[in-house]
Order: C-alpha cells, then structure tokens, then sequence
C-alpha cells in the first residue's frame, strides 16, 4: 500500500503535558503530547461510546520519543512533531519523527523518520497496541481495569476482539511489511542519510463482526464532508486578528461536532441528516439540551444544523412513561448512548431525565422559521412541538401551580435537571442545597418563550384563537413567575422555588437567561443588570455561574463560581435585548471582552467552563481540569455574540430582517458572506454601529434603527 498524503501544517497547539484531542462525529481521540495513548487512564480512540484503542505507543529503538510541537489545521486531524532522544554522549539528535493522525470512522496514521544525519541509520520502530472495548461511562468514572483484548495476527493484519462482546473489535493494518504480533508491529529500518521511511497504520472499529468503513486520505471523509459543510454555511470574517482566529476555530470544531443521520431520520431526499453532538471527549452524541442551544447559537452559520437536530429529536420524543428511563410524553430527551454499558447506566439507550430541553425544543422550531426553514419542515415538526407543551402543561407542572418543576424518579437520574447539573448546583444564599421538586427560574422563561414562539407559528398559519390562546398563558405566566421569583429585599430573581415553595435566593447566572428569553418586565430588568455588573458577579472573564459571597461560591468548582462561555453569551444577548437600559449595553460590551481574552488565552477555542477567579488575581483565565474542548455550545459562543452584537433578527417569512449593529471597537469590520435566508443569501458588513446588506431581495424590509447608519444594496448594486 502506498502511504497517502492526508495532512497539511496547521498552527501549533502546544506540548506541555495536556492532553490532544481530537474529534469527528461519533470518533474522538485523547493522547498524550507525543501521540501515545497510555493504558491506565482516560487516554484511547472511542468509537460510539466504547474506547476501541486503550493503548497506542511509538517507539523507537526502545525508546520513548521527545516532544518538539503538535501541529493541528482541523479539530479531527493532527501532526505530532517528534525526535528520537540523543544517544549516550551527544548534544542533538539526527532523527526526527512525524506521527500524521486523521479519525473519523477510526484512525488513520502515518509515521515518518527523518535521517538529518550524513551516515545511514539502521532502527527498529515498534507501536504497541492493545483495546479494552470499555464504555465510556466506565472510563470516565475510573472503574476500567487494565486488561487486554482477544488478539489475533492474520498475515500482516492484527485483530483485536472483545472479550464480552464477539460482535466488537479492532482492525490493525499496516504497510512497510511488520513483523506482527499479539500487542504489537515491529519494523527493521534502515533510514538513508538525509532521507526518510515511512508506514502507514488503519486502526479500523469493527461492529457486528463487521469493519467499518472509514477514511484514510485527506479527500476521503472527514476532509471532503468538512469542505462540502464550509461551501454551504455562511463565511464569516472579521479584520481584527483575534477575532477572526476565534471564529475559525468555531467554523473547524462545529463542523466536526455535526454527526450525520446516524440515528433514525433521513432527509425528504433520502440523505443523511445532520445534528451536532454535545462536545468531546465524553459527550460525543445527541443532548437534547445541549444540542438545541447549539443549534440556536448556529443559525447565522448554519440553520440546517437546527432543523437536524429538531428532527432527531422529534424522531425520539417520548411516547410513554417509564420511571426508570424518565421518559414520558411529549418530553424531549436528555441524551442518548449507544456503548456496550449505556443501558445499565442510564436504564436505556436513551434518557429523558431534562427539564429544559422541551420548550427549548419548541423555542427553535420558531426560530428556524424565521431564520427560513422550509414551511412543510415547520409542519412536519408542529405535532413534536404541541406534545412538547403538552408535557409542559401535564407532566411539567407536576403539582399544578403553574410552574414547571423536576424530581428524578428513581435514584438512578440526574438529581438536578436543568443545565447546572452537578448535585450540588441549585443552593441557597447560605449554601443549603435545595429540596425538590425544584422550579428553576430560567425553565420558567423557556416556557414562557416556548408558548410565545408557537403563537407565532399559530399566527403565521392563521390560527388566531391558537395564538390568543397561548400569548395569554405566557402573559399570565409572566405575572406569576415575577411574583413568585422576585426576592424585593435583594432586588434579583430567586434561582429556584424548592419543593415547599420557598425562593432559593442565590444570585447566580441564570437570571441572565430569563432576560433572554424576555420574562422580565424593564423595572427588574433594570435592577438585574446592576447585580450582573457587581464584581461579584463579573470581574472575570465572563460571568460567573454564583456571586462572590453566596455560601457555595467556589471558583474552581463545576457550577458554583465557575464561568460557562455559553452562559455568559446568553446573558450578553439578554442584555443586548434590553439595550434601551442604562448599562446594558456597556455591561454585554465587558462580558463580551472578557470572553475573547479568554478564547485568545486558550488558543482560539472556548472550552466548557474555566475557573472564575477575578483578573486582578490571575492575569490569564484558569482551566478547570476536566473540561470538555472541544464542546459544542463553547464552541458555537461566538456566533451568538456576533448575532447578539449585531442585533440580527430576521423574519423570512415576513421578508423582514431586523438589523442594528453595536459592535465593540476592537473587532474592526465584521462581514458575513453568503448568510442564507430561505430563498435569499446575502452578505452583510458591519463596524460600529454602521451596518450594509447586499443581495437583499427587493420585496424585503430592512428594518432601520434610529442613530444607525443602514444601508440595503440590492443584487444588482444599486443603494
């Protein structure tokens, strides 16, 4: 086999001692700097939820090699740049190792040594490989046990097979004729001086006896899907330097996360359908939470990645009860897991423990028909919709009050389920955990959005009662959420009502979501902004899931004092809502400052969550250990800020589109190209408060704001 060329150089991500990750689709890699994957800890090739690689070393001559760089151009393909330590009694060394790594499907890997010397050298290359076939869920709470797969040499092919499951497997091929052994692939080399050998190696999943297709060179997947997804998704470019790194970053890892109709739905063509997974490394399938609000933050990318995910979703909404599994009707599920432990941990396949994602689920499908989803996908997905607030108004409202509560069923759920998950997230201002049934507040806005967003699509098909019907559920909901919620004495929203009905009186960050969702009425909004402001709250790089001071408040914990990028976008584009307050927009400014450092600290991508610990202590933004990078909702942040920034609202099937930029002084001129919007793509240019549309279609409004600078330029180019 001729060895293929698959990689270009990409800029350098570091060596240091944190792990590489690498993702595409339903495939994610953890390595060390070197490229070797260790046995014994989280390290491993995972293939749909089952680690299919727990070992994977290089050596050569016996040794292990030295780190020089790791090179990365795309979130699923990688170079580790290497050298063989010196020998015994000189200062360099003359060979130089390439490790060339693309996954998707498996994982492909090209290894060079480099002779820089002017003599021939004569070495033995050896990889050791070896697969334990866990669950993810077993390696990520440390409860694997080193062990060995059932290993079969065949020619020059190594087989690896799972003890438990015969169906399981891995497939090792490699060119340069290795001698091949139970754990290993040893080659005799002799390097010529200034030149270089070479092998290449194909570690292929094997499911259901049978190997599975997978890539090997850059025009194959995942290169090509990359490339097809880049030419159709909208091209954003800005010219401040920084910002223009960060939204490469977004565009690369999104398009890895996106996995294409691997579940249950196809296309009216028959093709695949794309929805994004929740982030790597332990996250790799469909959220409903998660992916939803990905999904929103993706539009101006994307919008086609939302309507996927409504799809899959609809396509696995509940249709039963089922305590252990948590599924009920019309609820949208939690997550879904297909490794060979998945139903013994979640009680099935797929899990319904969230209290979040079905009005966020109805919230989108109104939101894709503004963004130009296609009116027969907006009836097709208008039953998902109505069981979703069925489930609000039956099984939500467990007891009746109007509010929306959770309470696991068994003790085998999420004891909290909305998106601070963490058991010890939803507390009070002195740090007592609360009791559920748990209201929390921000759930209460999505519904109240939810109810709102489908008397838009009742209104838009003429269904007048429909629409008068929920706009005055939602306004009554409005006045009994701000009379429940609202704590006068602290001047904030209560995080939750516990199960007594008590306010959990925490000031914490989702109070910023029920400005987004535009719950609160302009004289608490007013009040809620100067809290957000207080360097309690936002003295960081972003703002902080618990104030400063609040009982539980811990920087360095998951959800008490941490910063969430996605959750400060949120509350940008709140802010941003309300921008006719004093200091909303100067506030949404800082946040959104914040967060680019942050992002320029970490190389251009937002992980998960980081430490909230205050810039006048810690000049750079501290990591939190086990945060997921790339994660899909980090990763899609910035685009809601540029969305929220340019106050970009459209409404095709009003042939409107709402535009009114105040963008920071530091990003310079921001232009997004080929923005799709239903039968229309056009490009629009922004710096400031100025902002131009070309291509919009002559029939279209463009909505002009007073003291903005506006201009619409039609396809043939006239003002």
């Amino acid at each position: 086999m001729t060895a293929p060329r698959i990689f270009n150089a990409g800029p350098p991500i570091g060596v240091g001692g944190q792990p590489i990750t690498l993702v595409e689709a339903s495939t994610f890699c953890l390595s060390d700097p070197l490229g070797d994957i260790r046995p014994g800890g989280p390290q491993g090739l995972y293939y749909r939820d089952a680690r299919v690689l727990s070992r994977w070393e290089l050596r050569v001559d016996g040794h292990a090699l030295e780190p020089l760089t790791v090179l990365a151009s795309e979130a699923f393909k990688a170079r580790f740049v290497l050298r063989l330590p010196p020998r015994a009694g000189l200062a360099d060394s003359t060979v130089m190792i390439e490790r060339r790594r693309l996954i998707g499907e498996g994982l492909t890997e090209i290894v060079s040594v480099h002779n820089l010397g002017n003599e021939d050298t004569a070495l033995t290359i050896s990889l050791h490989a070896d697969a334990d076939f866990a669950d993810l869920f077993a390696v990520k709470e440390g409860r694997t046990h080193l062990g060995s797969a059932d290993a079969v040499v065949v020619g020059e092919q190594l087989r690896l097979t799972d003890h438990g499951d015969n169906g399981r497997g891995l497939l090792l091929t490699a060119t340069g004729e290795p001698q091949v052994v139970p754990g290993a692939c040893t080659w005799h080399a002799v390097v010529p001086a200034h030149g270089e050998w070479r092998t290449t190696l194909l570690a292929q999943p094997v499911v259901g006896h049978h190997p599975v297709r997978m890539a090997i060179t850059e025009d194959d997947n995942p290169a090509r899907r990359m490339k097809a997804w880049r030419a159709s998704a909208t091209n954003l470019t800005a010219s401040d330097a920084g910002l223009a790194h960060i939204l490469r970053h977004t565009e690369s890892d999104l398009g890895a996360l996106r996995i294409e109709g691997s579940l249950r739905v196809e296309d009216s063509q028959g093709g695949p359908q794309a929805y994004v997974a929740a982030g790597a490394p332990w996250f790799m399938t469909l959220f409903g939470r998660d992916s939803l609000i990905t999904s929103w933050m993706a539009l101006l990318l994307d919008s086609d990645l939302a309507v996927g995910t409504l799809r899959q979703l609809a396509e696995l909404q509940g249709s039963t009860v089922d305590p252990v599994t948590e599924e009920e009707p019309g609820r949208i599920m939690h997550e879904m897991r297909r490794g060979p432990a998945g139903e013994r941990v979640l009680g099935g396949s797929v899990y319904y423990g969230t209290v979040d994602a079905t009005p966020l689920f109805v919230m989108l499908l109104d939101e894709c028909r503004r963004w130009g989803a296609d009116a027969a996908v907006v009836e097709e997905l208008l039953p998902a919709a109505d069981r979703a607030l069925g489930w609000i108004d039956h099984f939500g409202d467990r007891d009746g009050d109007g509010f929306v509560e959770y309470q696991r069923k068994t003790d085998r759920g999420l004891a909290n389920q909305g998106w601070k998950d963490s058991f010890d997230a939803i507390n009070d201002a002195t740090g007592h955990l609360a009791e559920t049934p748990i209201a929390l507040c921000e759930v209460q806005g999505y519904v109240y959005a939810a109810r709102l967003a489908r008397a838009a699509i009742a209104e838009s098909r003429g269904d007048i009662a429909t629409a008068e019907r929920l706009r005055g559920q939602a306004a009554d909901l409005r006045k009994q959420f701000d009379e429940a919620f609202w704590i006068p004495e602290s001047g904030w929203y209560a995080l939750a009502l516990d199960g007594h009905k008590r306010r959990v009186d925490a000031l914490t960050s989702n109070v910023a979501h029920c400005l987004w969702t535009g719950i609160v009425p302009d004289d608490r909004a007013a009040q809620l902004i100067e809290w957000l402001a207080d360097p309690a709250m936002s003295d960081g790089f972003g703002l902080r899931t618990l104030a400063k001071g609040m009982g539980a408040y811990n920087p360095m914990s998951y959800h008490n004092g941490s910063i969430w990028p996605h959750d400060t976008a949120i509350a940008i584009a709140g802010l941003l809502r309300y921008r006719h307050l004093p200091g909303a927009t100067e506030l949404a400014e800082r946040l959104g400052e914040g967060l680019l450092d942050a992002a320029l600290a970490f190389d251009g991508r937002l992980p998960e969550l980081f430490c909230g610990f205050p810039r006048e202590q810690f000049r750079t933004p501290i990591p939190y250990p086990t945060s997921c990078s790339p994660q899909a909702w980090a990763s899609a942040t910035p685009l809601l800020l540029v969305r929220s920034f340019l106050g970009l609202e459209p409404d095709v099937p009003g042939s409107e589109i709402a535009l009114a930029p105040l963008l920071p002084e530091r990003w310079g001129r921001l232009v997004l190209a080929d923005l799709r919007l239903g039968p229309a793509t056009i490009t629009i240019e922004a710096e400031g408060s100025d902002g131009r549309v070309r291509g919009l279609p002559a029939d279209w409004t463009l909505t002009e704001r007073p003291g903005r600078q506006l201009m619409s330029v039609g396809p043939a180019g006239s003002v």
